[in-house]
């Protein structure tokens, strides 16, 4: 049997696009997992986000790990640096517009 290494670009390609959609109000303790998926779900998810400006990361391994999260679950806190970056970019971003 030959192995198979991972190869994200061949996987994207192979099965499709994958999204991850968070939220984070300042009255919640931490960010939200609210919407996941691939194929089809994710093209839907990322044309929504394309037609309401809403900023797109695309980071694999953070991906990945968000993917691995239930539906509704909370971001645990080994990834709240990297969120908090994402968050503060964001930010920044809009008080520019």
């Amino acid at each position: 049997m030959r192995p198979h290494y991972f190869n994200p670009a061949a996987k994207r390609k192979l099965n499709g696009p994958t999204a991850a959609v968070i939220r984070y109000d300042e009255k919640d303790d931490s960010p939200h997992i609210v919407a996941q998926g691939s194929g089809a779900l994710a093209e839907k998810i990322l044309e929504l986000a394309k037609q309401h400006d809403i900023h797109l990361e695309e980071d694999n391994s953070l991906l990945a790990d968000l993917l691995d999260i239930d539906l509704g679950d909370t971001i645990p806190p080994q990834l709240y640096a990297v969120i908090a970056e994402i968050l503060l970019l964001i930010e920044e971003m809009e008080k520019q517009y």
